[in-house]
């Protein structure tokens, strides 16, 4: 059977809603799934741009030139999408190039309904918010006691043998390892809304990194990347900071041997935008990559590693990287992750100073 064979009897077989997009992302052709979904015959959506027809809540423009970039393809996880006249649906997509045709891609959309995706996320969710209101409420008469707890054992393990201190030092050990994660379950659920104001992304990285190099990443080598043209940023410089500093964290702790190296990249991109389910395109032209060059994800937790206690590592709490999604979701902002053993990506698209500010400023 020749591969044109193949195609034509695999095509409208697919379970799943799927798109042919040509290298100027019309739509060439759609699968009957697609068909149905978007609520049009393949025929009268040829030619038609695939944005006009799609609202996907997701940087699907830098996505599309990723794929015909590196030929390789893209899973994006859980965002909604609209089409024809229906409500939104939740989908895992997925973006391929076409082999042998330069620019042409293939997206397919696992859709789920929002009825069926409430019942299973919204339990996560709920439970998320239970545990931390309960840490929350708990903390302060927990604090105290660990903080009597430690200073007990502090005060015996100056009166005992080098065979017994192992015990005292488990007791100290663990109780703070206790206390740190209530601190993060405090901060997670009392963060403010945030104050925004323009300011240089560079000056944030900055601070970043050296408080990072005077800490945990005392072994790390660093490399920046900045494009000096970069516009001021409009965020809240404190919660935007505590984001760099959980990521630098994130990259220093997946070292191998507690060594390795931190790619901070800046640069401008004024293609992306998040588009809205209304088909609207919220512009987040300023990104900031933080690379590291560790073994990358577990697999298992690739697709859920910025949702709460979800954690890759033996002692992890799982909060910072929620943390750091809340915060940036919190400023309209976009972050992903890309993740191969050698090369985890972590990239954050935010806005710039909105033009009406930009020209009370100037005046």
């Amino acid at each position: 059977m020749s591969d044109s064979t193949l195609f034509d009897a695999l095509w409208p077989s697919l379970p799943i809603p799927s798109l042919i997009i040509g290298p100027d992302d019309r739509i060439d052709s759609i699968n009957p799934s697609a068909e149905t979904f978007l609520n049009a015959s393949s025929k009268s959506l040829a030619g038609v741009p695939v944005f006009d027809k799609l609202a996907i809540d997701a940087p699907l423009e830098e996505a599309f030139a990723r794929v015909r970039r590196d030929l390789s393809a893209m899973f994006i996880n859980n965002v909604d999408v609209s089409g024809g006249n229906a409500p939104p649906v939740q989908c895992n997509i997925q973006i391929g190039p076409i082999q042998g045709h330069d620019g042409w891609l293939v997206l397919m959309m696992e859709a789920r309904e929002i009825a069926d995706r409430l019942g299973r996320a919204q339990q996560v969710k709920s439970s998320a918010r239970s545990a931390i209101g309960m840490a929350e409420m708990l903390a302060h008469e927990i604090k105290n006691p660990l903080a009597g707890i430690t200073g007990a054992a502090q005060l015996l393990s100056m009166n005992l043998s080098p065979e017994d201190l192992e015990l005292t030092d488990l007791i100290v050990v663990e109780s703070r390892r206790i206390v740190a994660l209530l601190e993060q379950v405090e901060q997670f659920g009392n963060l403010r809304p945030p104050a925004k104001r323009a300011i240089n992304i560079h000056d944030l990285l900055d601070r970043a990194r050296k408080s990072a190099e005077l800490s945990y990443a005392a072994s790390m080598q660093f490399i920046e990347e900045f494009d000096p043209s970069l516009p001021a940023t409009y965020v809240d410089g404190d919660q935007i900071l505590q984001v760099f500093l959980n990521l630098l964290k994130n990259a220093s702790e997946a070292a191998v041997g507690g060594r390795g190296t931190i790619r901070i990249r800046t640069f401008y991109d004024l293609k992306l935008r998040l588009r809205r389910r209304d088909g609207t395109g919220a512009p987040l032209p300023l990104q900031v990559e933080i690379i590291d060059d560790g073994p990358g994800l577990p697999t298992e937790i690739a697709g859920d590693v910025f949702e709460p206690f979800v954690s890759g590592r033996e002692n992890g709490t799982g909060l910072g990287l929620a943390l750091v999604s809340k915060i940036i979701s919190d400023h309209e902002g976009w972050i992903s992750v890309d993740s191969v053993p050698g090369r985890t990506v972590f990239r954050i698209s935010l806005p710039v100073v909105p033009k009406e500010l930009r020209v009370l400023d100037d005046g």
